[in-house]
């Protein structure tokens, strides 16, 4: 991989890894609804001026049902799965069915995309090095506890999301300038919450929420949606669509370092251990041999 992938690659660990930290903080003062229109809201204001301005949004209006394939398979299902799921299931639980996402993509590579290098007995080795590594840094006990069965489902199909999204992407939208096509991905976004998070937001707003879950929005819309999501479109035309969904290792890494630094989060065995599983396993996985 270039310099260039491998720096995306650590940028948009980072760019997703902080999301569970924004989300901690302004779910304090807003409904998932209104998160989630803020922060595409947001992201759109600045990407599709700039979209515009660099005749960039063009291309994405003419491919526009693949952009919304993306927009629907990529964030409306995934991010409505796994908001529900997560109230009834440990969250350690849902990070590890998240963690899947790699393997998911491993195998749309090979089954559909006729990518044989996935196959590699360094590149297998790094996909279950990482996933033992995901394994060790939310815990095992925190995988215990009953839930219903749907649940566990809906995480799996949000994982599966996540895996297809960045293939229909590499496919169909790879000649598509990444500003355009992530600024018109988040207006669809937008619209589709916008009854739901209208009815909730302005209340919110008046009940005077704290300046730190405004900022919150704001880091999730700049950070994690606008800048996020560019970055990964481009590693995606720098690497592929499977070895892209690799980030999903890293996010759970840098989470937890956050959660240490801000939320004054403990350190486990678990995280001085599984931090190293996780990059060696990257390291291998991403690799094209």
């Amino acid at each position: 991989m270039s310099r260039r992938g491998f720096l995306l690659f650590l940028a948009i660990g980072l760019a997703w890894g902080v999301p569970y930290f924004f989300l901690a903080v302004a779910g304090k003062d807003f409904s998932t609804p209104s998160i989630i229109f803020s922060r595409v809201v947001i992201g759109a204001a600045i990407l599709v001026p700039i979209a515009i301005k660099r005749r960039q949004f063009k291309a994405a209006l003419k491919a526009w049902p693949w952009v919304l394939a993306f927009a629907t398979i990529e964030m409306i299902g995934p991010w409505f799965l796994l908001t529900e799921a997560e109230r009834h299931v440990p969250s350690g639980l849902a990070g590890l069915m998240i963690a899947t996402v790699p393997i998911f993509g491993m195998l749309i590579a090979y089954f559909f995309q006729g990518d044989k290098s996935v196959r590699h007995p360094k590149t297998l080795a790094g996909l279950a090095i990482g996933f033992a590594g995901v394994v060790l840094l939310v815990g095992i006990d925190s995988l215990t506890g009953t839930f219903q069965p749907i649940y566990l489902l809906m995480l799996v199909l949000a994982a599966l999301g996540y895996a297809v999204a960045p293939a229909i992407a590499n496919a169909k939208l790879k000649d598509v300038p990444s500003a355009g096509m992530m600024g018109l991905c988040l207006l669809m976004v937008a619209a589709f919450y916008a009854i739901p998070a209208l009815g909730a937001l302005p209340r919110e707003l008046a009940a005077g929420p704290g300046l730190g879950s405004v900022g919150a929005l704001v880091g999730l819309g700049v950070i994690s949606s606008a800048l996020a999501f560019v970055m990964f479109f481009e590693l995606v035309k720098e690497v592929g669509s499977a070895r892209a969904t690799l980030v999903t290792y890293p996010n759970t890494a840098w989470a937890l370092m956050l959660g240490i630094v801000f939320l004054h989060e403990p350190i486990t065995i678990g995280l001085i251990t599984g931090l190293p599983l996780v990059a060696l396993g990257s390291y291998l996985a991403l690799r094209k041999h």
